[in-house]
């Protein structure tokens, strides 16, 4: 295909697929941008807080409804239902394990017995939100970081946050106290908040109109049958990156254009919310930081109340603890808990073949950076380089892998809807050849080899 020939293709494209996505995109979030702004000056007025609370449910009832109608329902009982756990514990000390089971249960219970698999799917996102925020108040209050029980309406104005009900991401109770009180309006505000969205548009036209297409239209790379069926995974990865950066950056837009995701430093503001790092993903480091990357607040919240509790039983079980409890919050979908669980050992694995590698070698060759006070004695060398280029691209391998599932062209759309079925993710990984489970079974036998 001559340039010519790919300009009049790419034209074609962007007049059928990119003014479409666009536009739909933007006839699906307007309102809801709308509501983050009203709750955001509702926040500025000189009113009593429990008004402010009361409309920061309102909205978010009603943003909730924009997107699910009557499905809201479903959100709003798993709220009333933690509150009521909170308030019959109050007395307890083991609040945030207790709710943790009940809120567990109630998801179960949910997708198995009370609603349709797709209905369910839809309205995961906003109840993993809710049971997030639930359960770290829980764990915060068992740690006096929080000392009382907030009213019912500060908790609902809390779990119900128009900035966050429908996309995310989490905040911690703090933060949104903090959005309560009501920062001024500022140009640097309305700026941060608007290049997030602008940042989710770009994400989606990527994830829709530029990776499906990506080899070769956009990037003239043929091959051989096996090469071909990689090239088509790394394009399904691609897309679903960038549908979840796309739901990343509008989160950080509504978090932000709703008055939360900011921290002060003595007189200044900053708007700093970050739910990811496109370019920490697409150009790893390692897997860990991929992990973390991937949605910050979320990676965050699992360290603080999932992770460390189970600390005492030793790192890798913590490790397949987290990644489990991961699986369990995204509900019963067989692809996502085998690719969660398939991270968590690739994750593990890595890191302690990398740090034994670091500590035989003295070089800086660690999942995360090493800091200026490291010790080791090579630090830049040619070889060392070289050596976490190959890691890097070791990662990116296993990112191609485990998005190769998400196949946005399977002809059975129900199924897509209920989760991409058991059978579609073991013969997608068939057809790879279970590579990557492979590599790292390999690099966990050198690992114990050099121990």
């Amino acid at each position: 295909m001559d340039m010519s020939t790919r300009l009049m293709v790419w034209q074609q494209l962007a007049e059928s697929c990119g003014l479409s996505t666009v536009q739909q995109g933007l006839q699906q979030v307007w309102r809801l941008l709308l509501l983050c702004l009203v709750c955001r000056l509702c926040f500025r007025l000189g009113v009593a807080s429990t008004v402010k609370h009361v409309v920061s449910v309102l909205t978010g009832i009603y943003g909730l409804f924009l997107f699910f109608e009557q499905h809201v329902l479903w959100v709003m009982l798993l709220s009333a239902l933690c509150y009521l756990v909170l308030l019959l514990s109050r007395d307890s000390g083991s609040r945030g394990l207790f709710l943790s089971a009940v809120v567990l249960v109630y998801l179960l219970s949910g997708e198995l017995l009370l609603i349709d698999m797709v209905t369910w799917h839809k309205i995961r996102g906003s109840q993993m939100v809710v049971a997030m925020k639930a359960i770290s108040l829980a764990f915060d209050m068992d740690r006096r970081a929080v000392d009382r029980l907030p009213s019912p309406a500060e908790f609902l104005g809390y779990v119900l946050f128009v900035g966050t009900a429908v996309f995310g991401p989490w905040i911690s109770f703090s933060s949104y106290k903090n959005a309560v009180e009501g920062t001024k309006l500022s140009w640097l505000w309305l700026h941060k908040s608007s290049l997030s969205l602008l940042k989710s548009q770009m994400c989606l036209l990527v994830s829709t109109c530029v990776a499906p297409y990506l080899f070769p239209l956009f990037i003239p790379i043929h091959g051989n049958s096996v090469t071909q069926k990689w090239l088509y995974a790394y394009e399904n990865a691609v897309s679903f990156h960038f549908s979840n950066y796309f739901v990343g950056h509008l989160s950080e837009g509504t978090c932000m254009l709703a008055g939360a995701g900011f921290t002060e430093e003595k007189d200044h503001t900053r708007w700093d919310m970050r739910v990811v790092k496109p370019l920490s993903v697409e150009m790893p480091r390692s897997m860990v930081l991929v992990v973390t990357s991937w949605n910050i607040p979320m990676s965050r919240w699992f360290k603080t109340y999932v992770f460390k509790n189970a600390m005492r039983l030793g790192t890798f079980p913590a490790i397949l603890v987290t990644y489990s409890a991961s699986a369990l919050l995204h509900g019963l979908s067989f692809h996502l808990g085998a690719v969660l669980l398939s991270l968590g050992f690739i994750t593990y694995v890595e890191h302690v073949l990398r740090k034994k590698l670091a500590s035989i070698f003295s070089a800086c060759i660690l999942s995360r950076p090493c800091g200026p006070e490291c010790s080791h004695q090579h630090k830049k060398d040619c070889w060392v380089v070289l050596l976490n280029v190959f890691f890097s691209l070791l990662v990116v391998f296993h990112l191609t892998y485990l998005g190769s599932m998400f196949d946005p062209g399977l002809d059975d759309e129900q199924s897509v809807e209920e989760g991409f079925p058991a059978a579609h993710t073991i013969q997608r990984w068939s057809e790879l050849n279970w590579a990557s489970h492979w590599v790292v079974f390999v690099c966990w036998v050198f690992y114990r080899l050099i121990l």
